[in-house]
This record gives structure tokens, sequence and C-alpha cells, in this order.
């Protein structure tokens, strides 16, 4: 009887290790979870959204396994990411903390912000008015404005709309000076222009070195909008915000 418990457990842990052994796979080459904490993405991810990232979008890097160690340097089957795309990356001044913004600017890619208007390449990006919009889950609530941006298209790829949001036109990044792109960098903004610390701020964020893209941000699968609490079982039905699960990032 002793024998047979010992190997029961034996099984049991064998069990675990093989499962956390998959679990590291899939978010190592396949898919990883990611929560947003920060409204920094609003209207297009909300704070108590997560979601699913594809880790192969780009490639894989030293920073696409688990805790970055340090065993390779540049990227395995690597490509680059397109105008529009949201991805996570790795803060390039600890290459530890995860961001997730949208890429506005590739290598070469001169980027200037002119009383709110987004410059790509010396030429304006056409934004037009939606209308107001309320932010609520990150910090006081605030009417600010919503206007459609769209990218001009790239070679073989459509242009790209999204949504982004303003409090005004001269706010700090609302007039930068012309950000030049280097080599094997790209440049990442928030859709809430006016509250996201992003490649604009040259000292905080900067330019993302490729190698510290983590994937693209590809659907929701859960979101709350934390007016219950864990415990509050009750509360749960309404604090789900139903029409967000599975909708694609855009």
């Amino acid at each position: 009887m002793a024998k047979h418990k010992s190997g029961g457990w034996l099984e049991s842990i064998k069990t675990v290790v093989y499962a956390g052994l998959i679990a590291i796979g899939i978010r190592t080459v396949a898919f990883e979870p990611f929560n947003i904490p920060s409204g920094s993405m609003i209207p297009t991810l909300l704070v108590g959204d997560y979601l699913f990232v594809s880790k192969y979008s780009y490639g894989y890097s030293r920073h696409s396994m688990p805790f970055s160690p340090n065993l390779f340097d540049g990227r395995i089957l690597g490509s680059l990411p397109q105008r529009g795309d949201v991805a996570v990356f790795k803060l390039p001044r600890d290459n530890a903390t995860d961001y997730i913004k949208r890429i506005i600017g590739l290598p070469g890619d001169r980027i200037q912000v002119r009383a709110g208007v987004l410059h790509l390449n010396g030429q304006a990006v056409r934004r037009e008015l939606i209308g107001p919009f309320t932010v609520e889950g990150d910090g006081p609530r605030l009417v600010v404005r919503e206007y459609r941006e769209i990218l001009p298209p790239q070679p073989g790829v459509e242009s790209h709309a999204h949504n982004i949001l303003e409090m005004s036109d001269d706010q700090p990044f609302d007039n930068t000076s012309e950000y030049v792109v280097p080599a094997g960098h790209v440049f990442a903004m928030g859709d809430n222009r006016d509250n996201s610390l992003d490649s604009r701020a040259q000292n905080a964020v900067g330019f993302i070195p490729v190698e510290n893209l983590v994937g693209r941000a590809e659907f929701i699968f859960f979101s709350v909008d934390g007016s219950a609490r864990w415990w509050e079982v009750w509360g749960w039905p309404t604090a789900i915000r139903w029409s967000r699960l599975l909708s694609a990032v855009r």
C-alpha cells in the first residue's frame, strides 16, 4: 500500500510538471495573457480588460520567454510590426516592465505632433472628430474629445483607422520636436494622447528596440469595470463588460 501511495504522488508531481512545461511553451511561442492596469490606451483598451497577445507575430527574442533570460540577442524569425498595431513591449530603461501602446513609427520614419495633430514623414495624419467621450475608471471623471485617426497605407497594407482621445490640443505632448526613428527601433504612442507616457517622452520611454517587442494584442477575453471586488459574487454579473468579451483589438 505504501508503494502504491508513493507511486501515486510521483505521478501527480509528473502531471503538474508536464502541465507547467506545456503552459510555459504556449506562453513562449503562441499566446500570453495580459491585463490593462491604466487608461493610456482608452478608448481602445479599458482598465480591467484582459487580452491575449500573440508571441509569434514579430518573431522571438529573449523577451518572449518568462523572466527574459539573456540567452541570445536579436530576434528569431523576426518581422517588423505594421503601423497601427497594438503591441506589448518591455520598457527600454529596465527591460522588465510591460507596456502596451500603438505602433506609430517604423525605422526611418519622422514623427512629430503639431497642435495635437500627428505628422508622419512630414504629412499631417487625418483625424475626424467623433464627439465627446467620458473617461471613467482611470482617475477623475473627464469629458474629452474623441477622434478617428487614419494612418496612411504602407506598401501592401491598407490604411489603419483607430480612435484616439484628446483633452485639448495644447497639452505637453501636443507640440513636439521631430523624432527620427533609428534603425532597429519603433515609435509607440497611447491612444489616450494626453494621458500616456510613451515614445514622445524620450527620457522615460523613448524609441523601442525591436528586440523588446513581446507580441501583438489580438483579442480581449475578459473585462471587468471594477465595480465588484473578487469576493462580492453577487456583483459579478453587472461588473463584467459582456460586450467586450472576445472582441478583437484594432
